[in-house]
């Protein structure tokens, strides 16, 4: 289930990258007392009171402007109102009440959806000042005072949001598709894929509007199992970005790589693998996805003896924190390999399912330890308790420990590298937490 999305909202300068950067608990947008700083739309995840959340911070609505930036800006403020679950409209009590706010006001009233308004900028604590109460003038509900430097009223913001989400769903169990997120840079033929398997391939297909902006799930089924395929634009460089929607992509392919089970990441074999497609990469790695790494336009290199294992050296150096990621050759103009990825996506998805037992798990860390030391640091050695497998999607596992301050990474890469040597695990990327002594098991 996708996480719902809270859009903050406002005027310039009323401190909504301040709150955001607040809520996220990082210093994610740039803070400057300045109009038009935030002009795209940064997002971020976080949660509260178990419910997880997106958080859109928008640059400032002037409902009427000549100016192309702040005109620019407000388009990109009613796409994140379009895709948000609730909206929080951000006012400012220094500068009270004003007739862009009640322009601004009308705007969201208009969208249909939920609207939380915050005041911002009530730093001290108490009863606030009869300034406070002209907000109401609004028509949208009681005003949250909050102060975005001090944290002051964000759980009652929050409180106020979450009782707007959709109710949690549990996974159903009918439902066992495998959700496919076709993800990369413009261009790399995700949407040729996608209707190369559609429309050839088709046993069932139903095209549904997904819950992200310009991208569509289709349904699709074979003798491989049942899939939902979730195309998405592409992500550009900013400084190619002309069109509004398109500073819009990172967000959308944030979400649908959310709700998708698998990430094939597309990589046009004529330009090889570029910055922006390290990024897309990254996306689903930090995500803890399973992914296929998938070669595009195959059937446009010229090729000799060596070129296929020139070329996935190449992308094995470029994408050198997916190693587990396994490398196919397509064609989505011809075909080629085309039907390989259904078998593929099967296998990774459940390879990121896989459970192991603690029992299992120990044996390989004693044997791993047997033949290399846990390291030492000023007389101190690491001594490694026990190890225990937590959740799936990613396989996340926690090795408990007499200091975590002697847990070196490296070797924290060895015994992922012990785990996947021994269980395979491939396709899928591995969460590894440490806790130390006294530190509760989760």
């Amino acid at each position: 289930m996708p996480k719902p999305i809270i859009a903050i909202v406002g005027r310039p300068n009323v401190g909504k990258s301040m709150l955001f950067n607040k809520l996220i608990g990082k210093r994610i947008s740039i803070v400057e007392d300045t109009p038009g700083v935030t002009r795209d739309r940064i997002y971020g995840e976080s949660d509260w009171n178990g419910r997880p959340f997106t958080l859109v911070d928008t640059g400032g609505i002037e409902p009427r402007t000549d100016n192309q930036i702040l005109e620019f800006m407000r388009d990109q403020a009613q796409i994140a109102i379009d895709t948000a679950a609730v909206i929080v409209f951000l006012t400012d009590i220094r500068t009270g009440l004003t007739a862009s706010d009640q322009e601004v006001a009308n705007m969201l009233l208009r969208s249909g959806k939920p609207i939380v308004l915050a005041v911002n900028k009530l730093d001290s604590t108490g009863d606030p000042p009869a300034d406070f109460y002209e907000f109401y003038n609004l028509g949208l509900g009681d005003p949250i005072a909050v102060s975005a430097v001090h944290g002051h009223g964000t759980g009652d913001l929050l409180d106020a949001c979450v009782q707007y989400f959709p109710p949690e769903e549990k996974e159903e169990a009918e439902d066992d598709a495998i959700h496919v997120a076709v993800i990369g840079k413009p261009n790399a033929g995700k949407s040729s894929l996608v209707n190369k398997i559609l429309g050839e391939e088709r046993v069932i297909v139903s095209d549904v509007a997904g819950t992200t902006r310009d991208a569509i799930d289709s349904r699709f089924e074979n003798d491989k199992g049942s899939f939902v395929f979730i195309d998405t634009a592409g992500l550009r460089k900013k400084s190619r970005v002309e069109e509004n929607i398109e500073r819009y992509s990172a967000l959308r392919a944030a979400m649908a790589i959310d709700r998708a089970d698998v990430c094939l990441i597309m990589i046009d074999a004529m330009e090889g693998v570029t910055e922006q497609d390290t990024k897309v990469a990254g996306m689903a790695h930090e995500a803890g996805k399973a992914s296929i790494i998938v070669v595009n336009k195959w059937d446009l290199v010229e090729k000799d003896g060596k070129t296929m294992d020139r070329m996935r050296e190449d992308v094995r150096n470029g994408l050198s924190f997916m190693t587990y990621a396994p490398i196919l050759f397509i064609s989505a103009k011809t075909g080629q390999r085309v039907d390989r990825l259904f078998e593929l996506i099967d296998y990774v998805s459940n390879q990121a399912s896989t459970r192991i037992t603690t029992g299992m798990l120990n044996d390989v860390l004693s044997d791993a330890q047997a033949r290399v030391q846990p390291p030492t640091d000023k007389g101190r050695r690491l001594k490694i308790y026990y190890m225990t497998q937590v959740g799936i999607k990613p396989p996340h596992y926690v090795i408990f420990c007499n200091d975590a301050r002697l847990f070196h990474f490296s070797y924290q890469r060895y015994l992922e590298n012990c785990i996947r040597n021994t269980f395979g695990l491939e396709g899928t990327p591995i969460r590894i937490s440490i806790r130390q002594k006294g530190d509760k098991e989760p």
